[in-house]
């Protein structure tokens, strides 16, 4: 909106919403670090990509209330700066928690830990190639190089800065196949990883890793924030609940003390036939707004089939409300 011809004054509130996006960011990042302050980090290859998202997503944020000043976003608006503020941003801030959660995570799903030194060099990799990549565009968006143009004059001296985040890029493609030959190396031949690889005090790693299709045989009961580190594995488990219908227990939300039964619902082919009348619905209002009512049936259809109550459902409340 800095380059469009606006008026000064709504420049003016466009600056000062793009830079109070710095308050809730901060706070996160503060928030970040009373949870590993909270915490018993490790420094393993998970948390070196928390880490590293740490770092990238603070430098892509500072580049962010540079962008947010009129008279600078004027001058580097559409270059190649902007190509690298977003980067830092978007893979500093999806592609490094996402690639350190797989590593925390593909322990438990596949019963197999992935290999740690692999696991350092796909991060060191990804780290110094995504930099080597993305920083010199901040100082080719500063020479005024345009993005969306895929050649340039040899006069213009941008050369050299293209050359190393193309030699970047290919340490980023590196770190990509390190990981998946990682992966697939680790499925058959990891180390077996047990319940809880990480000793973590939360409630997924009481379950076998992976853990079975009903997760638990008795539901666990919960008294603080970190269970299995207060209570251990052999705390207290949920009893009564019938095996016949899908029953669960509800507690209140402050305490979590029990406080009543109540029953999931059967298995129905309903909400998938909801879910696709929905689907169709917003994909034809793009083309044609006649998609919003014709597709208003189908979905209104959907809902009523899987709302409508059934004569099961009737008898197994009258179960209910019959128990003490």
């Amino acid at each position: 909106m800095f380059a469009t011809d606006v008026p000064q004054l709504g420049q003016s509130f466009f600056t000062a919403a793009s830079m109070m996006i710095a308050i809730p960011s901060g706070v996160q990042i503060f928030c970040w670090i009373a949870t590993l302050w909270g915490g018993k980090p490790r420094l393993q290859v998970p948390l070196l990509f928390v880490l590293g998202f740490f770092f990238i997503f603070v430098l892509g944020g500072l580049t962010g209330v540079m962008l947010a000043a009129v008279p600078f976003n004027l001058q580097v608006h559409d270059t190649f700066f902007v190509v690298a503020h977003f980067h830092y941003v978007l893979i500093g801030g999806a592609v490094f928690p996402l690639l350190g959660a797989l590593y925390y995570w593909v322990p438990k799903m596949t019963g197999r830990m992935l290999s740690a030194r692999l696991g350092h060099w796909n991060f060191w990799l990804f780290f110094i190639g995504f930099n080597l990549t993305f920083f010199p565009m901040h100082q080719l968006g500063l020479r005024g190089m345009p993005r969306r143009v895929y050649t340039y004059p040899l006069q213009m001296g941008w050369g050299p800065l293209n050359l190393l985040a193309s030699l970047g890029a290919g340490i980023i493609a590196l770190s990509v196949l390190v990981f998946l030959a990682n992966v697939l190396w680790s499925w058959r031949h990891g180390l077996i990883a047990g319940d809880n690889p990480w000793q973590a005090g939360t409630l997924e790693c009481a379950t076998s890793s992976p853990p079975a299709g009903y997760n638990f045989l008795y539901l666990p009961t919960v008294s603080g924030r970190e269970p299995l580190w207060e209570e251990g594995v052999n705390q207290p488990v949920v009893i009564g609940l019938r095996h016949d219908i899908p029953e669960v227990l509800v507690t209140r939300v402050l305490d979590a003390v029990p406080d009543h039964r109540t029953k999931m619902p059967d298995a129905s082919i309903w909400p998938f036939i909801t879910a696709v009348a929905i689907t169709g619905l917003f994909i034809g209002s793009i083309f044609t707004p006649w998609a919003v009512p014709i597709g208003a049936g189908p979905v209104a259809v959907g809902l009523l089939g899987w709302l409508w109550p059934t004569q099961r459902d009737h008898q197994q409340q009258l179960i209910l409300e019959e128990r003490p």
